[in-house]
């Protein structure tokens, strides 16, 4: 090769940078030729996005903010528990002394077991109201409810089951919808708890908490009871097979402070929690987020705008280059 070609020859390093600008200063001439492309799809998408919005139904949050009564913070059992709990174990009686950490705890699994929810859902008779519900009237305030799952006239069940499911819906279906429509969370720190409920309809979202917390009291203070009832039977028992003075004394204390518990129990509507901070019927819905959702369209709308400019002018240089190199 002559002295003179090789120094009119390019570099590969030079060809590539001028390249890079090239191709660079290509999109962007690229992307400035499309921008009514880019301009259509974002309208598009802020359009589908206004539309979607519209049609999701208002969602309404109630809550209530829980403290654990002042009979679960300790004293009575839990005082004679360090007294007498050695003899009360060995006697096979649980003082259950355990504090207000364990019973709030325990209150909460209950809250968020399925055993519980389901039976609270019928129990209700909410079926309906979660399963064939698609929204609220806002003129009438009542529940939309979709004919193709249930017949309101006839007050049946119309929905097609799957294959080995029955048209009622089932405990398993009650419970993975239900879970969904509330939260049920406690504060470490501090212990409170807080239920609420995401519902169309703010009046029943209320109440339903209203009903949870009842429910929940209720249904604490029946374990209890069952429990105590039970010690109370085994104590009364054992403290007829001995004739030494000591457990006797023993039996007598326990026997007394079970009684206790059961009286304080029956006569306290609010025996796992009290309420702080009662729940409200909510004025203002808590989703969907609208405009969030309008902006997020937006901005999906115009990058895949923005997307089918590139592919496009991809492809349009791609045939030049094949085009060359034919006539080449």
């Amino acid at each position: 090769m002559k002295k003179d070609e090789m120094m009119m020859s390019p570099t590969p390093w030079t060809a590539h940078d001028g390249d890079d600008e090239i191709d660079l200063r290509e999109l962007l001439a690229a992307l400035w030729r499309g921008k009514y492309w880019i301009l259509a799809s974002a309208i598009l998408g802020a359009g589908l996005a206004v539309a979607v919005a519209l049609l999701l139904p208002n969602i309404y949050h109630a809550e209530a903010t829980l403290a654990p009564s002042e009979e679960q913070q300790g004293g009575g059992l839990s005082s004679l528990a360090g007294q007498f709990g050695g003899l009360a174990s060995l006697a096979g009686v649980n003082l259950g002394g355990t504090g207000r950490t364990d019973k709030t705890g325990l209150a909460v699994a209950v809250a968020q077991s399925r055993h519980f929810l389901t039976g609270f859902v019928r129990r209700h008779r909410l079926e309906v109201a979660i399963m064939a519900a698609t929204g609220m009237d806002k003129g009438t305030g009542e529940l939309t409810i979709d004919p193709e799952l249930y017949d309101v006239t006839q007050k049946k069940w119309v929905r097609e089951a799957k294959p080995g499911r029955s048209v009622e819906p089932s405990d398993w279906e009650l419970f993975r919808v239900f879970s969904k429509l509330i939260s049920v969370e406690q504060d470490k720190k501090t212990g409170l708890v807080t239920i609420g409920v995401d519902y169309f309809s703010p009046e029943l979202a209320k109440q339903w908490v209203d009903w949870l917390v009842a429910d929940l009291n209720a249904v604490m203070k029946q374990r209890d009871l069952t429990d105590t009832q039970r010690n109370i039977a085994y104590l009364k028992d054992q403290l007829a097979k001995t004739s030494v003075a000591d457990m006797q004394t023993v039996f007598y204390k326990l026997i007394e402070e079970q009684t206790k518990t059961l009286m304080l129990a029956e006569v306290n509507p609010d025996y796992v929690f009290k309420t702080l901070d009662p729940a409200v019927v909510p004025e203002e819905k808590a989703k969907p987020k609208r405009a969030l959702i309008a902006v997020l369209g937006t901005l999906l709308g115009g990058m895949l705008g923005v997307m089918l400019v590139l592919v496009r002018h991809a492809l349009r240089r791609n045939g030049q280059d094949n085009a060359g190199l034919t006539v080449s």
